[in-house]
């Protein structure tokens, strides 16, 4: 019985996608501005075992021209916490964090994220998990974030704010909405994995 639950489609289409009732993030989001917020955040989620992960930067539409990144998330089933690194930096604090190796942090396509995070200031990753790397125990094909959640969530995400400004002196609740859900969907997507695989009963 436990078999027919853990079954995974390989592949979801563009048509079976959109077919998938749309979700967000819909717990607690807490913007991170100041040194002060940072440290009140950290001491949270250095008692986490896992959090979801993910980067946001500014979009360029020059060609060759890349922006340092500007935002940092990090989140659990319930909280994700908005690192506004254009505006304070990754503090040390932060650094040990992403430095943990007991702490997971689950997401896709992190290799670039982790690259322009150590442009700011340098760090050795520990604990990081590729999804993209991961679902493949599982004979997934796709490696998107939005399929991946298609495929182990059973919804869609939206994508619509993803190039709009990062360093915008006030984030909209759009984009605070959809930077959560990213990040909160690569938490969910790795839980969701580790049930399957009979490693952790939540």
């Amino acid at each position: 019985m436990k078999e027919e639950t853990t079954v995974l489609h390989k592949c979801i289409s563009k048509d079976e996608l959109n077919e998938l009732p749309l979700n967000h993030f819909e717990g607690d989001i807490q913007l991170v501005e100041t040194l002060e917020q940072v440290d009140e955040a950290v001491r949270y989620l250095e008692r986490q075992l896992i959090l979801g992960f993910d980067t946001e930067t500014r979009p360029s539409f020059k060609k060759g021209q890349t922006n340092p990144v500007a935002l940092l998330q990090l989140s659990t089933a319930n909280r994700a916490f908005l690192f506004r690194i254009n505006k304070i930096g990754l503090p040390e604090s932060l650094l040990r964090i992403l430095a943990d190796p007991k702490i997971v942090k689950s997401g896709a396509a992190i290799r670039d994220d982790i690259k322009i995070l150590k442009n700011v200031n340098h760090f050795r990753p520990g604990g990081f998990v590729e999804l993209q790397e991961y679902v493949k125990d599982f004979g997934i094909e796709n490696f998107s974030l939005k399929k991946l959640a298609g495929i182990v969530l059973g919804f869609r995400i939206s994508k619509s704010q993803r190039l709009t400004n990062w360093e915008a002196p006030v984030l909209t609740p759009p984009q605070q909405i959809y930077a959560a859900t990213d990040a909160w969907v690569s938490y969910e997507i790795y839980v969701r994995l580790l049930e399957m695989e009979g490693q952790m009963a939540i």
